[in-house]
């Protein structure tokens, strides 16, 4: 199965990765998600940022009615809390986060829950920028397998 490359830029907006894998054909999602990984690691810094312009805010609802806002949607909609108190806390690491290292807070968030998130922000506030981008990249290819499988089945 071939997909097109608007369909893989939804899934992970990096146009050198949406270019390799639409060429190509998969057999199943496993192979489609295999090569989509090998294609993806490692990110460049500039790669990741290109990614994170489609991705909103941890806790943000996503704006618009495109294919990207619909699976953010999903994907944090077990992260939903109505703590109002953990709102502020995921809010405030957020502004964190971005004052130490420039860019939103990305995370997988299907099957987290708002705590777990916050948690994981928590840790990876103590990573230097390198290791960071480095998480960031294993973030999104995390977050474009779940995407993959998701339009193999679709088709």
């Amino acid at each position: 199965m071939r997909f097109e490359r608007e369909q893989l830029l939804e899934c992970l907006r990096v146009e050198r990765v949406a270019d390799a894998l639409a060429a190509q054909d998969f057999g199943s999602a496993d192979a489609l998600v295999a090569a989509a990984t090998d294609v993806a690691t490692p990110l460049s810094e500039a790669e990741v940022d290109e990614a994170l312009a489609a991705h909103p805010r941890i806790g943000e609802r996503a704006a618009g009615e495109g294919a990207e806002a619909r699976f953010s949607r999903a994907e944090q909609s077990s992260s939903q809390d109505p703590d109002e108190q953990l709102a502020e806390r995921l809010h405030e690491g957020n502004e964190r986060y971005e004052a130490q290292f420039g860019r939103v807070f990305l995370i997988r968030a299907a099957g987290r829950t708002r705590a777990d998130i916050l948690e994981e922000l928590d840790r990876r506030l103590l990573n230097d920028p390198a290791v960071e981008t480095d998480e960031v990249g294993e973030q999104l290819r995390q977050i474009a397998g779940l995407r993959l499988r998701q339009i193999w089945e679709d088709a």
